[in-house]
């Protein structure tokens, strides 16, 4: 099964389907699947996840939004963004840390009950990206709080952070 995007042309109102073949629905269902299964075994049926921007570009978090769109829809997998970080099992941190953000970030840390996994989502917040050098910018999120993942890209996509959440919870069930 496919996912069709609409363009339209205004000129001549054509609607025109475009095929988007980067995840087939059916490998979405498994992996979400699995997912699922994971999630019911350790978290005991949902994985609370608080995204925290510490001064990203806000291209990670179009992607995080993109999880939550009727095709990935990942509530169903029984992944929920939280609004607390005293309700989350995961800090999953978009960005570089800028100096307004680096005492938030630690605060929101110290509120996450343990066990706490701690996801640094983008280059941004692996390295600092193209930021880390700027007098705003303190670092990459682990010169900030302590990193237990990192998921790589500029921005990832959500196809990648559902493998990487994947990986991260075969991980944290092995330890």
């Amino acid at each position: 099964m496919f996912k069709f995007f609409y363009k339209i042309f205004f000129a001549s109102n054509n609607i025109i389907p475009i095929v988007n073949s980067d995840l087939e629905y059916s490998e979405l269902i498994v992996l979400g699947k699995e997912i699922q299964n994971k999630i019911k075994k350790l978290f005991r049926g949902s994985l609370a996840i608080r995204q925290i921007d510490a001064g990203s570009d806000n291209a990670c978090e179009q992607e995080l939004v993109a999880l939550s769109n009727s095709f990935y829809d990942v509530e169903r997998f029984g992944i929920h963004f939280v609004a607390s970080p005293r309700h989350a099992d995961m800090l999953l941190v978009t960005g570089p840390v800028t100096r307004n953000m680096a005492e938030a970030l630690k605060k929101a840390y110290q509120a996450t009950p343990t066990p706490k996994i701690v996801v640094a989502l983008g280059d941004d917040a692996i390295t600092g990206g193209i930021f880390k050098d700027s007098y705003a910018v303190v670092g990459a999120v682990d010169k900030v709080i302590p990193v237990n993942y990192q998921i790589p890209g500029d921005p990832p996509s959500p196809k990648v952070i559902l493998c990487s959440l994947l990986d991260i919870l075969n991980d944290f069930e092995n330890k």
